[in-house]
């Protein structure tokens, strides 16, 4: 199943960064969600940004596990120009760091005449409009539990010398890697009628089932789940969890509502759904897998064109009709 949510205040937002890019920027400020770091990493706005200092912020450490954290930590601060930063945005002494983070990435900015021009991006319901909140004191954005609260830019002066420009959450119009689609939509960055919950719900019990069996069987009271399929996993989910329909039935849908639930309120426990090196590996499957469609598009297209050309070919060959007629009628 591909999983796409691109909602037309997205386009605006996109033309909004690349009008900001125009009037000058010194860093980017990309928040990631750290339970899904590689796939809430927007690829479109690496193409705005291309060439600017960038700072990864991952949020939402409290819910992620923390060796994972600590390994995209690694992965991030590894790159050129880039630096990265775990936090959880209500906290307020570690959202204060980014603006010290920023200003190691652009050394030769700052005081009334330079000041320090950030950008701060990020995927709907990654957090945000909390951090700003908290960066400032007082409810500057709004805030919310649906992706795609904030609608228009907003500038927000930190210090004399540091302005943050806050864009709305933008998510990028086809999401190639089919494991990024599954999980940004088990994350809540995809609005709901995008998706299909009991389908992410499989998905999601494929994964834990494999890397983080102990928080299932714990949670839901289960016993051995090494010999259940997903489907098998997810109605014992739902028995447990009181998903009942007449006839002593399982209702498949409400026991996926509640798995996804309690993955995003860490009811589970801290949950990381992928590391670098799986990412990495997501990614080249959906690149070759690309390459593979192109591929076969233009050998389509490069068929129709031969195909076109005999048609035209044949046709020239046979003489019109109507002119054999009256080529006729003046012999006679």
């Amino acid at each position: 199943m591909a999983i796409n949510w691109f909602p037309g205040h997205m386009n605006s937002t996109r033309n909004a960064i690349n009008e900001r890019m125009k009037a000058g920027l010194d860093v980017v400020i990309e928040m990631l969600d750290a339970r899904i770091p590689g796939s809430s990493a927007n690829p479109l706005l690496a193409q705005l940004t291309a060439g600017k200092p960038t700072l990864k912020l991952l949020n939402k450490q409290d819910l992620a596990d923390p060796e994972r954290t600590a390994q995209w930590m690694a992965y991030y601060n590894a790159q050129p120009d880039t630096r990265a930063i775990a936090l959880d945005a209500s906290i307020k002494a570690p959202a204060q760091a980014l603006i010290k983070a920023c200003r190691e990435l652009a050394p030769l900015r700052g005081g009334m005449v330079k000041p320090v021009r950030v950008l701060i991006c990020g995927i709907p319901n990654v957090g945000k409009s909390t951090l700003i909140n908290t960066l400032v004191s007082k409810r500057a954005a709004k805030t919310g539990d649906e992706p795609g609260i904030t609608k228009i830019e907003q500038k927000i002066v930190l210090a004399e010398d540091f302005y943050l420009f806050d864009t709305p959450g933008m998510l990028w119009p086809r999401i190639a890697i089919e494991e990024s689609g599954y999980n940004l939509a088990a994350s809540g960055a995809i609005g709901r009628n995008a998706f299909e919950e009991d389908e992410v719900a499989l998905e999601l019990l494929d994964y834990l089932r494999v890397h983080y069996p102990t928080q299932l069987i714990e949670r839901y009271k289960l016993g051995d789940i090494s010999g259940m399929n997903d489907e098998e996993l997810l109605t014992a989910i739902g028995r447990k969890r009181g998903a009942m329909l007449s006839g002593g039935r399982v209702n498949l849908q409400k026991a996926a509502e509640v798995l996804i639930y309690e993955f995003r309120q860490c009811i589970l426990g801290r949950i990381t759904l992928e590391t670098p090196e799986e990412f990495q590996q997501w990614a080249a499957k959906a690149e070759a897998a690309e390459a593979a469609r192109q591929a076969k598009a233009e050998a389509r297209k490069a068929k129709r064109k031969k195909g076109s050309g005999v048609r035209d070919a044949d046709a020239g060959s046979v003489p019109d009709s109507s002119t054999q007629d009256t080529e006729e009628a003046d012999e006679e």
